[in-house]
């Protein structure tokens, strides 16, 4: 139904007042921009929860870049009435059932339609009441999703990449916790939020933690990937510049190579066997406030094992003794991370239905410390039943005087 009225403008902000308000709106859209700026071509708006707050989160989408902005959610209406005004001719609110349209005409007026949304649509969008942001920690329209293959030019998920998509999901909700945990939550905003991603490969979380850093967040960020291949450097350094992302680079070096600094997070995914207790160290010794962790290849604490009397007829099969030292090597990590100051959970990061490389490490730095002597006894106790002589991780700790020799 259209209703053409010299009112049409007010009463579609009062619409979306009224619906925003209600927590019933589900998506704003301006398009047919006509102002100054030459290569805007559409706003878009979605709720989102902030700091447990309601807002609306923004995308002004130009030809090469999109720029987000977040706005309390009574904000909303005013906002819209000042984008209006520069020059957007059409309007649309979404509901559950619904879709709201103001258009101006060629001449100057305004329209009102109300329609319902039928079949695919109207299941596109999520049922009145519900969170849809809770299940989805990662905007699908966000570019550098393109740009990696996970979305194809309409943002519509690529197929063979719905497990990557899955993991990126699961892994920036578990940052963003962790992050609400730490010490960094507290810090003063305008600080950058310092982060090395070891082995970052293609990218994919690397491009998504500085997306939630610099969207959701509201923080600076100043966000590192390296990766040993020059290729893939090569390749998301192009993406970075072809999006103007401001505060991520990709460097070209080795875990091992690189000088210990100053980090707030450090991310270290599926770095093989000791290169993993070189990137926690990397973390520990930086001072970061979050490590994160998914450690591949546990080689060096397997033939240190002795199989004790209980045990040997369970670890003389060479399976269980590969899952036994798995075991205990990130246990011992685990527990070296408590004695360092930390605050640890060893966890499923993603069902094996997705990747066999599935066990997560993440450690939040304590507010204030507490004494690692039980901790370290553990350590101990341990290292005697099976007869370990070295683990990689807390030589390194214990080296630097961040933690004392357990034997």
């Amino acid at each position: 139904m259209t209703a053409p009225d010299t009112d049409a403008l007010e009463r579609f902000l009062a619409r979306v007042a009224t619906e925003v308000a209600q927590g019933a709106a589900h998506k704003l859209v301006l398009a047919r921009y006509e102002g100054e700026e030459p290569e805007l071509e559409r706003l878009m708006g979605r709720p989102v929860v902030l700091r447990g707050q309601p807002h609306w989160s923004f995308v002004w989408r130009y030809r090469t870049r999109d720029i987000t902005k977040n706005l309390p959610a009574d904000e909303v209406a005013p906002a819209l009435r000042e984008w209006i005004a520069q020059g957007f001719r059409n309007a649309h609110l979404f509901t559950p059932t619904q879709e709201v349209q103001l258009a101006y005409s060629r001449k100057g007026k305004a329209s009102l339609r109300t329609g319902r949304l039928h079949g695919a649509v109207a299941e596109a969008l999520p049922p009145a009441g519900h969170n849809r942001e809770k299940k989805r920690w990662v905007d699908p329209q966000r570019p550098f999703l393109v740009e990696l293959g996970v979305m194809d030019a309409g943002h519509h998920l690529v197929p063979a990449m719905a497990r990557k998509w899955k993991q990126i999901n699961k892994f920036v909700e578990i940052f963003s916790h962790a992050f609400t945990d730490s010490p960094l939550a507290g810090r003063d905003g305008g600080e950058p939020v310092r982060v090395l991603d070891f082995g970052a490969g293609k990218g994919y979380l690397t491009f998504a933690v500085h997306d939630h850093l610099q969207q959701h967040l509201q923080r600076r960020a100043d966000v590192v990937g390296v990766e040993l291949r020059g290729d893939l450097v090569a390749l998301c350094n192009g993406i970075v510049q072809r999006l103007g992302l401001d505060g991520l680079r990709f460097d070209e070096g080795d875990i091992a190579r690189r000088a210990p600094q100053p980090i707030d997070v450090m991310i270290a995914l599926h770095a093989c066997d000791t290169a993993t207790d070189l990137a926690i160290h990397q973390g520990v010794r930086g001072g970061a406030s979050i490590i994160l962790c998914s450690p591949c290849c546990h080689k060096q604490i397997r033939p240190q094992l002795l199989s004790p009397h209980p045990l040997r007829p369970i670890l003389q099969h060479g399976v269980h003794l590969g899952q036994e030292a798995e075991m205990l090597t990130d246990g011992l990590r685990a527990l070296l991370l408590e004695a360092s100051g930390y605050d640890t959970q060893v966890f499923e990061f993603i069902s094996l239905e997705h990747t066999n490389k599935n066990k997560m490490i993440l450690a939040v730095k304590r507010t204030s410390p507490k004494p690692a002597g039980e901790v370290l006894e553990q350590i101990r106790e341990i290292k005697r039943f099976y007869g370990i002589r070295e683990q990689a991780l807390e030589t390194l700790l214990a080296a630097d005087g961040t933690i004392p020799a357990t034997c």
